[in-house]
């Protein structure tokens, strides 16, 4: 058996436990009025947490760059690349009209 496998088997056990515990304390104890406070609490505080932490990040992250912006300096490194291209190009065939002189 591979390490996910165990890891599944594992999970699954967990969960089936705490589904019949859960059951048990909900139907079968006289706690069952503090296990639902509980349990109401833990999922509205998880669900807004989770939502406020989506928040924070949307306020704190700066905005991307604009596209229009990108492709200027896209076109500008191109430019670049073109002219030390033709540089190169232009040093190569000074250099092949030396050796052939």
């Amino acid at each position: 058996m591979n390490k996910d496998q165990l890891i599944g088997g594992a999970l699954l056990v967990i969960s089936v436990i705490v589904i019949v515990v859960y059951g048990w304390l909900i139907f079968l104890t006289q706690w069952w009025e503090i296990v639902l406070k509980l349990t109401g609490f833990i999922a509205i505080a998880a669900v807004f947490g989770i939502l406020g932490w989506i928040g924070y990040t949307l306020a704190t992250t700066p905005p991307p760059k604009p596209i229009e912006e990108i492709e200027k300096e896209l076109e500008q490194e191109l430019k670049k690349l073109e002219q030390e291209l033709k540089k190169e190009e232009k040093e190569q065939q000074e250099k092949i009209e030396e050796k052939s002189k």
